[in-house]
């Protein structure tokens, strides 16, 4: 079975972001980048299946400026066995990005495509669902566990009132959630490997996908900062206070 993963690179989650002065985007000049943490677990998820026998290939997949061979090298230091990197300067929005994959699953015809459940640099939650759409493919979103058994995948789900399960049949599309796995360190020696592995080199052109963005951002901008608590003396001042001044009773 062949399974391919995508991986995004984002600003890395410890980092504080920090906003331009002129309000048209987020800091990332200097800043550190790593692997969307949603897609660490895809990643992981994927070389248990084949240390498992399940799979056989496993391929990384990243869209984006150069640097994303980075976040692919990380991947293949983790198991991947080769990648494919659709180098774009342009902004990618989550239809752009399933109509590149689409492309992509064309041409590798693979059996499971597994991608985090959103990106923390976005938070859209829209990539997954839109890919499998276009496929015409069964999905399995914000997976807590997957099995693969008799062409099937069963993927165990949160949902409000526990879990569920959903039986899909391959090839199918998997989100992942932040229970599905705990994701290795790449060992030194895995690290060195990478290096000697294939990243595969594609364009937005090679594989005819329009990704002009159908979306303009107008500015961003910090939260507001919030304000100091007040310990108040008793239950009628926080009443009074609910009422009057917050307005929220």
């Amino acid at each position: 079975m062949k399974v391919l993963v995508a991986v995004k690179r984002v600003v890395d989650y410890n980092v504080k972001i920090r906003v331009k002065t002129d309000g048209t985007d987020v800091e990332t000049s200097g800043v550190k980048m790593s692997m969307n943490p949603f897609d660490e677990i895809a990643v992981e998820e994927a070389v248990r299946l084949k240390e498992a026998g399940t799979a056989t290939e496993i391929i990384a997949v990243s869209l984006g400026v150069p640097q994303a061979q980075e976040t692919i090298r990380t991947a293949l230091a983790m198991g991947a066995d080769r990648g494919i990197h659709v180098q774009t300067d342009a902004v990618l929005e989550p239809l752009a990005v399933a109509k590149l994959l689409k492309a992509i699953v064309d041409k590798e015809s693979p059996d499971l495509v597994v991608l985090g459940k959103q990106a923390i640099d976005d938070d859209s939650n829209q990539t997954g669902q839109m890919l499998a759409a276009l496929m015409g493919w069964p999905q399995g979103t914000f997976a807590s566990k997957l099995e693969i058994a008799d062409g099937k995948a069963n993927v165990t789900r949160e949902v409000d009132g526990g879990l569920e399960t959903v039986g899909l049949n391959i090839p199918c599309v998997v989100t992942t959630d932040l229970r599905l796995n705990e994701p290795r360190y790449a060992s030194l020696p895995n690290i060195m490997k990478a290096k000697k592995k294939t990243i595969e080199k594609l364009t937005t052109d090679d594989l005819c996908v329009d990704v002009t963005p159908r979306l303009e951002v107008l500015g961003v901008e910090e939260p507001a900062k919030r304000q100091a608590g007040v310990i108040v003396a008793d239950v009628a001042e926080l009443i009074d206070k609910l009422k009057n001044e917050a307005k929220v009773i």
